[in-house]
């Protein structure tokens, strides 16, 4: 009785296909060989660094497991926002039209533009609303006048243009926006600080000195409208040079007139001028 299971086993593994000598080295476990060393028999003469090297089978399939489990994230810049909102869709067109309108407008840029021929005198109107020109009108006025009443309105004009100055260039260096044409800033404006586009900073200034004197000066009608428009032209002649925006100048004039506001806000009294004045002609006498 125990012959028969032995010999169904002999007759079973002589039956079996893999027991074959062709097919041995399928009973063999697999060795992942480096794809270099195939051919080994047919060239004899192989490197030492391109020696067969052993692999772990399981480094791909866990690479590729941790692809799919955490996918690569691109950087913000070059994802795309496919659903933008309305308010961004309307700032980026209202942005858009701003500088294609600016571009159209600066026809005095250069000499060879369109205005060229009249870019000097553009310029020359710029200039009556530059910082550096009022400022040292305000102080010539000052050391002219010898009434309390005009040296109370040119101290309170005087401290509304360093404040106009200082807020404007604190806004540009905060916001740091250039020009619709790229045009390296003057020695005049490096001196008003003036470098940047946004806000304008003649427009500022031209609309508050233009409210400024329309409030403590008596002027006839025509006067009082000359002094609005020279306001908005010294705002326009900086678009027409290529140096704001619309929108540049637009704000400015919005900036000039809450400037306006804060100076009426905090006006300095007929006594406060005097001192002021007296510290800054060093004649200030404190003990009297």
């Amino acid at each position: 009785m125990p012959a028969i299971p032995s010999s169904r086993s002999r007759t079973r593994d002589r039956n079996n296909v893999l027991s074959r000598p062709e097919f041995m080295s399928l009973n063999q476990p697999l060795r992942c060989v480096n794809s270099e060393t195939r051919g080994t028999a047919r060239r004899p003469a192989q490197p030492k660094h391109q020696a067969s090297q052993p692999c772990d089978p399981q480094e791909p399939t866990d690479s590729a497991n941790k692809d799919r489990k955490e996918p690569a994230k691109l950087p913000d810049e070059d994802c795309i926002q496919l659903n933008p909102s309305f308010k961004g869709i309307a700032m980026s067109s209202l942005l858009a039209i701003d500088i294609c309108l600016s571009k159209r407008l600066g026809v005095c840029a250069y000499t060879s533009s369109s205005w060229g021929s009249v870019r000097s005198m553009i310029t020359l109107l710029a200039l009556t609303g530059h910082g550096i020109t009022w400022i040292f009108g305000t102080i010539v006025c000052l050391t002219r006048s010898n009434t309390l009443a005009g040296q109370e309105v040119l101290v309170n004009l005087l401290l509304a243009l360093l404040l106009d100055i200082m807020t404007v260039a604190g806004v540009q260096k905060l916001i740091k926006r250039k020009g619709p044409w790229e045009m390296t800033p003057g020695f005049l404006d490096y001196c008003a600080m003036d470098v940047y586009s946004f806000p304008a900073a003649h427009a500022s200034r031209a609309a508050m000195v233009s409210k400024f004197l329309l409030s403590h000066l008596v002027l006839a009608v025509p006067l009082r409208i000359l002094l609005v428009l020279w306001a908005f032209l010294v705002g326009m002649s900086r678009v027409l040079l290529g140096r704001h925006h619309l929108t540049d100048m637009a704000c400015g004039f919005a900036l000039g007139l809450l400037h306006f506001s804060l100076v009426e806000t905090v006006w300095l009294s007929s006594s406060a001028c005097q001192t002021l004045i007296s510290i800054g002609t060093l004649s200030w006498s404190p003990f009297y």
